[in-house]
Parts: C-alpha cells; structure tokens; sequence
C-alpha cells in the first residue's frame, strides 16, 4: 500500500513541479495513510493526504494581500485538477472554491443544518462581545445591514418577509390584542405588532447592547420602535425571558399572543441536551401565558433540519393539556433557506378565527 501511495505522491508532484511546488516532509500515518507537505515560491504550502480508503485531497495555501490577483487563477487550477485526475487515473474530481481568510469581515457563516455559506460582507459597522454572546452588524450589498449573533445570521434588512412570516401579518388581526415578544432585540416584529394598533405589547430581551446597535444599524427594520423602553402600547424589559415569565404566571398575566423570537430550535436530536431543556422551558411557560384562545408563534429552524422540526413536534405531542399547531415555511434571504414557523395553540380552547394559512395546514 505504501509503495502505491508513493506513486500517487510521485504523480502528484510531477503534477506540481511546473508550478515551483516541490515536497518537503513526509508523514507516515501507518494504517491511516500519508501526509506530504509541499512548498514553492512567494510562500505557497501545498498539503497532499492520501486516505487507505483511496481519497487523495491536494490544497494549496498562500497569502494575497488586498487588492492583488490571486497566484492561481481559476482556469488554471482547474487545469492542475484535470492533471492529477489522469495522472491519477481517478474516477472522479473536485475542484472547490477558494476559502479566504484573514478579511476585514468574515464571509462565511452556516445554514440551520452548519453547511457553509458565502457572503458579500464588505464592512463590520458594529462588534462587541457582551456577557451573553458576540454581537456583530456587517453590511451586505446584496442583503443591507445584517445581524450576526454568536456568528450566526439573526436578520438582515432584506428579511421583511421573516417578521411578516412569524406574525402571519395580513392574516391575524392583533387590533386592541396583548402582546408578548421573547427576544426579538432586532426590534422588527416590535415595529411591526405596533403599526397593527395593539392593546399593549411587552418585550423580553437579555441584550441591550443588541438593541442599541440595531437601532442604530437597522433603522429601516426597527424604526423608532426601541428608542424608548416604554411607550403608550409598549414596553422592553431587559432581562431575562424564562424569569420574567416565572413571575408572570404567579402574578396569573395571560396574552392573547406571545411569540417565540429567542433561539433557534436545537438540531441536536437528544432530548435530554441542554438547549433542549430550555427550549422545553421556554415553550411550557409561553404557552401557560396564554389567554384563552390565545396563539404561540415561533420559528423554528431550516427546512432542511428534518431532524430538529421532528423533535420539536414530538415535544408539542407530550404537552398537557394537548396542543394543536400549523406550520408554515418561507423563504429568508440572508438565512439563504426556507425558514420554518409554528402557530400553536390548546387543543380545548382554540382561537375564535383561524387564519386560512392556519386551516389548511392544521395538524392534531
């Protein structure tokens, strides 16, 4: 095995040579294969590893300062891959895209299900690490003002439809009805319940400091809506969502709406994880703050979290009192996936008018 992983590495670098990359270590994994290193000019390292299972990845690394041309271009990386492909003789190739790091702002985040994502970000407008997790605000050409919490994507500027979506507006009347948002520190669905002339709207958020860059940020999201915490139909607390919903239940609150604008559903499939139990947390004690006839609504996840959306409907299934729920999915362009949303409600007490969205998809 080790004399024909050695011909591989001869191919290989006949393959190389013509570029000034020649090998320089070798390491032998035994069993587990081969490591070559290779290196050439204007300091470009090569990396050859040769899997026993008879996967050969060759990349190439070098460092390009802003504004210059790559050292390889992609017609001619595409010609060293037909190379090695038939010098070779392998059944298949790939040739992937360049990652780029070290940037002023990182482009590259990942959808629900961590596969990876590319962006335009071109400037980080805000950055700060705050007790409870990394706060960033880049711009995108394409997308506007983002929000990157924890360096996943929270809601760019070009994702009206994600706060039309959880809110079902158009759809659901919120006129003269109560409110009640946990998280949501982006300030869109708060905006938004407060053009639908509401009762009274109460939002939980940990955050500040999210709150502060977004106003600042995404104004064309959150309008004016977190300029004061406390308004005729409104009011931010900052703190935390499970303990102020502890004391809302023993002070019996009820709200004909509250919405689940926190985390994602986890894409773990333990129940017993941690996020797992919080969100159990979570949901148990929104849905006890329930009016009668009064409606949970949340997101979810990535479509393609089919894993995660089963879990999380096998927890509705063991809430009792039962539940019913919808569920409805759009299209989020800067998550850059369809995204899931539930509507859940007490089996006993169902709302007074569903919306048609909600009929059609009722499942028990």
């Amino acid at each position: 095995m080790v004399e024909g992983q050695l011909e591989i590495l001869k191919q290989i670098q006949w393959c190389l040579e013509k570029y000034g990359v020649k090998p320089v270590h070798v390491e032998k994994f035994g069993a587990a294969g081969l490591f070559f290193v290779f290196a050439g000019p204007k300091g470009v390292t090569g990396t050859v590893r040769i899997h026993p299972e008879g996967v050969v990845t060759l990349t190439l690394e070098y460092f390009v300062c802003n504004g210059l041309s790559p050292l390889f271009s992609t017609k001619e990386l595409q010609r060293l891959r037909d190379e090695v492909e038939e010098k070779l003789k392998a059944s298949r190739s790939r040739l992937l895209p360049p990652v780029q790091r070290g940037l002023a702002v990182d482009p590259y985040l990942t959808t629900s299900d961590e596969r990876l994502l590319q962006y335009d970000f071109d400037v980080k407008l805000f950055e700060e690490r705050t007790p409870y997790q990394k706060v960033m605000i880049v711009h995108s050409p394409s997308l506007g003002n983002a929000l990157i919490l924890d360096d996943l994507i929270n809601l760019a500027e070009s994702d009206g439809i994600y706060t039309d979506t959880l809110m079902l507006k158009g759809r659901i009347s919120y006129k003269g009805k109560t409110c009640l948002i946990l998280g949501g520190g982006d300030g869109a669905l708060l905006h938004q319940l407060l053009q639908e002339d509401p009762d009274y709207i109460t939002m939980v958020e940990i955050d500040e400091v999210v709150m502060q860059a977004c106003s600042k940020h995404m104004r064309s999201v959150c309008g004016d809506s977190m300029d004061s915490h406390k308004g005729l139909h409104h009011e931010i607390i900052v703190g935390d969502a499970v303990a102020t919903m502890e004391e809302y239940v023993k002070e019996g609150r009820r709200f004909d709406f509250v919405f689940g604008d926190l985390t994602d559903i986890p894409i773990s499939t333990d129940p017993t994880a941690e996020l797992w139990l919080f969100f159990r947390r979570i949901l148990t004690l929104a849905l006890s703050l329930l009016a009668p006839s009064g409606i949970y609504l949340s997101h979810a996840n990535g479509v393609s979290s089919h894993k995660a959306l089963s879990m999380f409907e096998e927890q509705l299934g063991a809430i009792d009192p039962p539940v019913k729920f919808s569920k409805c999915s759009a299209y989020v362009p800067s998550f850059m996936e369809p995204w899931v949303f539930y509507q859940v409600w007490y089996k006993h007490s169902p709302p007074v008018v569903l919306p048609d969205t909600l009929q059609s998809s009722l499942l028990s």
